[in-house]
């Protein structure tokens, strides 16, 4: 069924598309059934390209699972929200249809045990993310948003993929298992701190820590349920799912915890003390999110089963208070139109469900008793208590749960129970049932698990166990570890004391606000217009409009790429003589004459090519150079090759000369001969590098012959076709042959008009 069939509304108000909200249903349905039957992993293989170590693995353990979960269990709830909240706008099938790719991605992400078709997902995440973040593309911020992210997590990715390539190769594999299982092996490689780094910058950005926490609250232009899908319960956890994947690797290291303890807790301070500058409510909840997720990031780095405890309660904890919260911010938003929360106070009466929905996610978010922030909270507690080295980010939790409270307090009491200062008219109401219960049922949840926390055990513990293996958690679960209610009373006290004095305290620190000049998105923009600014006068310099010019940057810049890849191979350098000696073995014959004739005639005609000012006369000469190719195809064992560049040459150097001759009324330029040593010497440089490369590559590298053999065997099989050639030719790249046989003949009719034209013009001439 097409999103068209699905698109016209009800007459309660909601899109039809809402029954898309069946897919990540039933895939949730999945998910749990495999929760509960307890038949973890579950190991799929699928043979994409093996022969680059390329394949569809599927690795689903506990840690993945939980995402799963929240990916679909949160995505079916998005869906329904959706349908009501955009039921008039008329680009919603649009969104729905990206927030469908962004599952995809999401899911692929969490389950997928190779590395790069985990980037692939990755960055179909990002794409899919700019794509919604745009999707009022009409609006400036709505695309300066789009574009910030964009840029952010695509660098990330990109240092991503540096540290997947660096694992990769260390491990041999690129799949996560037998990384993991061979990392003791490399743990000494120069590059095993590298990939770390890479990793974690992927993961920084893709989270929002400092230094790139701004993007975040700037993607609040989005549509709510994307906000509540993308930016608080599914794709800014994705780079704590992988980091938690990699912790068993890289646990021991003390510049991991040193990293993700340091910045995760920075971030959570400074996150936390820029909700009080924000006016807008969901950019409130978007700074809270940045805040959670350095918490997280905190407690990946904390040593001991119980930081792995923590931080799976706290991610299941976090995604069942924050996306209520942000789909109430959005009825807020459709039915008084304003997400100021100067305007809004006093709207539980005319707003009840949403109100409901409020108080119940503002429970867990403060960490009140019988809710499940409650019980993921005290993990937290005792994952931050067990090391003496890191007890100071036991004190850092401290005023960040502090504020947590206090804006639980804003979202859940201040707009819908503060009486007096409301600009909104009395008439408005709840939206459709399918914007009322989303955030009822998701909240209800975690005060469902805050009150039986044995419910959710098995998803803790088993997201647990993909994160440390062997963890023992039934004590943890069980158990009393209560912190002290002193401790809980302070937290408490101190929230309810920012939240009663939350408008005096913004106007006090309003003062003090950093100039818009000195944050870090105004530090962002500024380093893209210098870029901009570089490239402009980069581009300039280079591309000054002589040919010749350009053509000598491009052979420098690839002979100094060959000479920094010859350095990075020092080894193989060094073994080339003797190598070259051993199987560069030469046999005189009629053929290597040929071939020999043919190698002079290239090697002259590209000196001469070099020397020759007159175009006319420069490209016949590499016409010689065309027919010396197809000299040694023939004598080397490739006739039909060997006829087929025979055949491009001769069209070519026919059509071509043609058109230059009757543009010159058949006159030949005048015959000059330039010498540049700059370029000679150019020439020389990259012939030599070039070849120096292509030798060591030969002689010091074993060749991978499976797509030899594979072309080999089904030439004869599958193609029926005795010359191996011909089937690589019409066969195995069939459409490459067809578009390069389309673009020759496209170009021949293009040049007969011109011609026919360049006739009739001639002939005007010469009747006048």
């Amino acid at each position: 069924m097409s999103l068209h069939s699905l698109t016209p509304s009800s007459r309660a108000g909601t899109s039809r598309l809402g029954f898309l909200a069946l897919i990540p249903a039933f895939l949730f349905i999945l998910a749990a059934r495999a929760l509960m039957s307890g038949d973890l992993p579950i190991v799929r293989t699928l043979d994409w390209a093996p022969s680059l170590g390329v394949d569809l693995d599927f690795y689903i353990d506990g840690l993945a699972l939980q995402f799963i979960l929240l990916i679909t269990g949160v995505g079916a709830a998005v869906f329904v929200y959706a349908a009501g909240y955009l039921a008039a706008d008329r680009e919603r099938e649009r969104l729905f249809l990206w927030l469908l790719v962004f599952m995809i991605g999401m899911l692929g992400s969490v389950s997928i045990d190779n590395l790069i078709v985990l980037y692939a997902f990755w960055e179909l995440t990002s794409i899919s993310s700019f794509m919604i973040i745009a999707f009022h593309h009409e609006r400036t911020p709505s695309l300066d948003s789009a574009r910030q992210a964009m840029i952010i997590t695509f660098g990330g990715g990109f240092v991503l993929l540096v540290g997947f390539l660096l694992l990769g190769e260390m491990a041999g594999s690129y799949s996560i298992q037998r990384i993991i299982e061979a990392s003791p092996s490399f743990a000494d490689d120069p590059r095993f701190i590298s990939a770390m780094l890479c990793l974690i910058v992927g993961a920084f950005t893709k989270s929002a820590q400092l230094p790139f926490h701004f993007w975040l609250p700037n993607a609040m232009a989005a549509p709510t349920p994307a906000s509540a899908y993308l930016h608080s319960a599914t794709m800014v956890k994705l780079g704590v799912y992988l980091l938690a994947r990699f912790n068993i690797v890289y646990s021991d290291e003390v510049l991991w915890q040193y990293l993700l303890i340091g910045v995760g807790g920075i971030t959570s301070v400074w996150a936390m003390f820029q909700t009080i500058f924000e006016r807008d409510l969901k950019r409130i909840l978007a700074w809270s999110t940045v805040s959670a997720l350095g918490m997280m990031f905190m407690l990946i780095g904390l040593p001991g089963d119980e930081s792995a405890l923590a931080v799976s309660a706290y991610v299941l904890a976090h995604a069942l208070y924050k996306a209520p919260l942000f789909f109430v911010a959005g009825n807020i938003d459709h039915c008084t139109g304003t997400r100021d929360i100067g305007h809004l106070s006093g709207l539980a009466p005319r707003l009840p469900w949403s109100a409901g929905g409020a108080l119940l996610a503002a429970l867990s978010m403060g960490g009140l008793p019988f809710s499940f922030g409650y019980f993921a909270k005290q993990l937290m507690a005792m994952a931050e208590g067990q090391h003496e080295l890191f007890t100071w980010a036991g004190y850092i939790s401290i005023p960040v749960s502090a504020m947590t409270v206090a804006v639980a307090g804003i979202a859940a009491i201040r707009v819908f129970w503060r009486q007096g200062g409301s600009r909104i008219p009395q008439e408005i109401q709840d939206g459709p049932y399918s914007m009322r219960l989303p955030p009822i049922l998701l909240a209800g949840v975690g005060i469902v698990f805050g009150v039986r926390p044995d419910f959710a055990a098995p998803i803790i513990g088993a997201a647990a166990e993909g994160i440390r293996p062997n963890v023992y958690f039934d004590h943890l679960i069980y158990g009393e570890h209560d912190s002290s209610l002193l401790g809980l009373g302070a937290v408490f006290s101190l929230g309810a004391i920012v939240f009663v004095f939350w408008e005096k305290i913004h106007q006090f620190l309003d003062r003090y606000r950093l100039p818009e000049n000195f944050r870090a998105a105004a530090h962002h923009e500024r380093s893209l217009a210098n870029l901009v600014s570089f490239s402009s006068w980069l581009t300039r310099r280079v591309q000054n409009g002589r040919l010749t010019h350009y053509s000598l940057v491009l052979v420098l810049f690839f002979g100094l790429l060959m000479v920094v890849i010859l350095g990075l191979m020092p080894e193989s350098l060094a073994s080339l003589p003797a190598r070259m000696v051993e199987d560069l073995q030469f046999e005189w014959s009629g053929a290597a004459t040929v071939v020999v004739f043919s190698t002079l005639l290239i090697v002259a005609s590209s000196l001469a090519m070099t020397m020759v000012r007159d175009s006319f006369l420069v490209f016949l000469i590499s016409g010689l150079i065309g027919f010396g190719l197809a000299l040694i195809f023939l004598f080397m064992g490739a006739p039909d090759l060997a006829m087929t560049q025979f055949t491009v040459e001769v069209v070519l150097v026919v059509v071509l000369a043609s058109v230059l001759l009757r543009v010159r009324k058949l006159e030949l330029g005048a015959f000059r001969v330039s010498f540049s040593p700059l370029r000679v010497f150019t020439s020389l440089f990259v012939a030599g590098a070039l070849t120096t490369l292509i030798l060591t590559t030969l002689l010091t590298t074993e060749p991978d012959p499976a797509l030899t053999e594979f072309v080999a065997k089904e030439s004869a099989t599958s193609a029926r076709a005795s010359n191996v050639v011909n089937a690589i030719l019409v066969d195995f790249r069939a459409i490459d042959t067809l578009g390069e046989i389309t673009v020759l003949a496209l170009t021949l009719l293009a040049v007969f008009p011109m011609l026919r034209h360049l006739r009739l013009r001639r002939r005007n001439e010469e009747s006048s």
